[in-house]
């Protein structure tokens, strides 16, 4: 005889393949499986800082992700229910209508979805209706550590040493052949962004890729950098790339929606591995996905901590909230061509390059000396593939108020921009004012002579900005500052060195 109902709760999870819940609620053969995703309001609000919290970019990406699951789960007999409205209010709710036993979803670490979930369970417990919760979005789950989360390292080389050396990742699920077909239930209509009160971005033909949101657009990117285009075995030569669509893989809007499992990208790797080669970037690539793993670890080991303006490290930072700055900042205006490319790239297309990420994130907050959680809400509401543990743990490392940080790290921009620029081919595509530059010039326009600007038609601080600031000056200007903080910090804990807080790791990566 058929068990009563189970309802799959779709979060960031958005997709058929090895996915847990929906597995289980498969081996468990209920009469029916009610798939359902709810578009939350609060998701569509704004950021403490005034932003809004899903822009335009995240939110076009996502609907499309929820399409194509709706799509996913009718090939199989199915379909997706949608409701806009609070999950603790509306699943209770229909679990009551529909008869259900259960809900099965992917638990999460962070505080927000973690409050969702706990009313959510509150509501159900009052119901009789059971919640079953599985960990997702990870290649290691928590059992299969060498340590409990609250004995994770708080060195990434330590965690990822550990881990490799006594931890395997298991085999991705296999995607159900058939589900059962829904009961008399309205799926209800997928709603647009004007529901949102957000207008739909313009495709702007610079971006590096055409992002488009979804399983079946996920696997299909997977295909073209591993097997099409053969990219992965160059991997980590072309990492740091800045313009282009195959430098990097690309997966990360994917894997943050859950579009993609971490686990079926690993597998693609040990396949191409042994199918065509392996080398240091395939390990490479995995090496990221464990990066990814520890953002996500230590968020559930230190909770709130990652969002506090002292961050993990407890370093008390009198950070600014100079607005005016920061719009120079956001808006791609501070006269550091690299930094504003990357940032005018952002608000073009929802996307920039990890390399891009890095240098943006340094001068916000080493050369601005400007509060790191700002720069973290404007990441959360412009990236496609904004993900809240690898957001916020990476602007903390960034900071210097993360584990993993090495001190007062600044990257010197001028000396990025010549590294992995040297032609200024990156900066001239998104800053067309600089187009007429050498590249011996390009990248420190601040030092042209009156005659060179008219020589090569850009005018300092009419087409393109002056300098906001000199660049070691105020690194100077702000390392003072961090400093003293960290010495009352270490006074404050009896004056022991916190050498740990200050060894160097591996780099870390968005």
């Amino acid at each position: 005889m058929a068990q009563a109902p189970i309802l799959i709760w779709y979060r960031a999870d958005l997709r058929v393949h090895d996915h847990e819940p929906l597995h289980q609620a498969v081996q468990a053969r209920p009469s029916s499986i009610l798939p359902v995703y709810c578009f939350d309001p609060r998701h569509f609000g704004t950021t403490s800082f005034g932003f809004p919290k899903t822009g335009a970019f995240r939110a076009q990406f996502l609907l499309e992700s929820v399409a194509d699951l709706r799509q996913q789960l009718r090939s199989l007999g199915s379909d997706l229910i949608l409701r806009i409205g609070k999950p603790e209010a509306v699943i209770p709710q229909m679990a009551q209508e529909l008869g259900v036993a259960a809900v099965y979803y992917y638990r999460e670490v962070t505080s927000e979805e973690r409050a969702v979930e706990s009313a959510l369970n509150s509501a159900l417990s009052k119901t009789g209706v059971k919640a079953k919760t599985f960990w997702g979005h990870t290649l290691y789950y928590p059992d299969d550590l060498p340590f409990g989360i609250p004995q994770i390292p708080e060195l990434f080389t330590n965690f990822r040493k550990q881990v490799e050396r006594e931890s395997s990742v298991n085999s991705p699920l296999p995607t159900p052949k058939q589900l059962p077909p829904l009961p008399n239930v309205s799926v209800g209509g997928l709603p647009e962004l004007a529901t949102f009160g957000l207008e739909a971005p313009k495709p702007d033909p610079r971006g590096v890729l055409e992002f488009r949101g979804g399983e079946t657009e996920g696997k299909a990117r997977v295909q073209q950098y591993f097997w099409q285009g053969d990219r992965l075995r160059v991997y980590k030569e072309t990492r740091n790339g800045l313009l282009g669509a195959d430098y990097s893989s690309k997966f990360s809007p994917w894997l943050a929606l859950g579009c993609l499992s971490p686990r079926y990208i690993h597998a693609e790797v040990e396949r191409y591995e042994g199918d065509r080669i392996q080398n240091d970037s395939t390990y490479w690539l995995i090496f990221e996905l464990l990066w990814r793993d520890y953002f996500r670890f230590v968020c559930a080991k230190h909770g709130n901590k990652v969002f506090l303006p002292a961050g993990l490290q407890g370093v008390d930072i009198p950070w600014k909230q100079d607005e005016k700055r920061f719009d120079l900042w956001r808006e791609g205006m501070t006269g550091f061509p690299l930094v504003d490319a990357n940032m005018r790239e952002l608000a073009a297309t929802g996307f920039m390059s990890n390399r891009g990420r890095q240098n943006v994130a340094s001068f916000l907050t080493k050369n601005l000396g400007i509060d790191w959680r700002m720069g973290a809400e404007w990441f959360e509401s412009l990236l496609i593939d904004h993900d809240v543990c690898s957001n916020y743990g990476n602007w903390n490392y960034t900071a210097g108020v993360g584990n993993d940080a090495r001190g007062f790290r600044f990257f010197n921009i001028t000396k990025q921009a010549k590294d992995y620029d040297p032609d200024g081919t990156y900066v001239k595509h998104w800053l067309p004012e600089l187009a007429n530059l050498p590249a011996s010039k390009v990248h420190e326009p601040w030092k042209l002579l009156p005659i060179e600007q008219q020589r090569f038609e850009v005018r300092l601080g009419v087409d393109y900005p002056m300098a906001v600031v000199d660049l070691f000056k105020s690194a100077e200007a702000n390392e003072r500052i961090y400093n003293e903080a960290l010495g009352i910090r270490k006074a404050d804990r009896g004056g022991h060195n916190n050498r740990d807080a200050r060894r160097r790791g591996d780099r870390r990566r968005s």
